[in-house]
């Protein structure tokens, strides 16, 4: 599965990054997010590892993300890897022409190593997992648009 989304946020490059940099408020920040538990200190850079527990299906679920690569206010990568399928989501944001900002989100998902009935689970299910990891997705921008230009505003 992969995924491409983007949006226009009314905030600088800079402001957007320490927004979605904010690991230890990203629960207060994605109304998806439930909790974080940070497992690594230091600043956002590669090898910070913390646990995001989110509501999926009606359901908690919590996976352990890490930053895989970071390039502020550019570009980010996070990897995840939950039973054998790997998550990497690749923020990317670049100044506009609107003075503001485009976030955009891609997201895939590969179960190169998941177990032969979790790939053929994924199969069946592959249609209703995109949909609701898109509405995630634009959420979770959505979210992040918003705390972007709240911070904006107030500065």
């Amino acid at each position: 599965m992969e995924l491409d989304l983007s949006r226009h946020v009314a905030a600088d490059p800079d402001t957007v990054w320490s927004v979605l940099t904010d690991i230890p408020e990203a629960h207060r920040t994605l109304s998806g997010v439930i909790g974080v538990e940070i497992l690594t200190t230091g600043p956002y850079e590669p090898g910070l590892r913390w646990r995001e527990t989110r509501k999926m299906f009606g359901m908690k679920a919590t996976e352990e993300m890490m930053v895989m690569a970071a390039e502020p206010p550019h570009s980010t990568t996070i990897v995840a890897e939950n039973g054998g399928t790997e998550y990497t989501t690749v923020f990317t944001i670049t100044p506009d022409a609107e003075g503001g900002s485009t976030l955009r989100m891609r997201f895939g998902a590969e179960t190169a190593h998941a177990p032969a009935v979790s790939r053929v689970v994924m199969g069946l299910m592959g249609k209703a997992a995109e949909k609701s990891t898109r509405k995630t997705m634009e959420q979770d921008l959505a979210d992040i648009a918003a705390e972007a230009e709240r911070r904006a505003s107030s500065s």
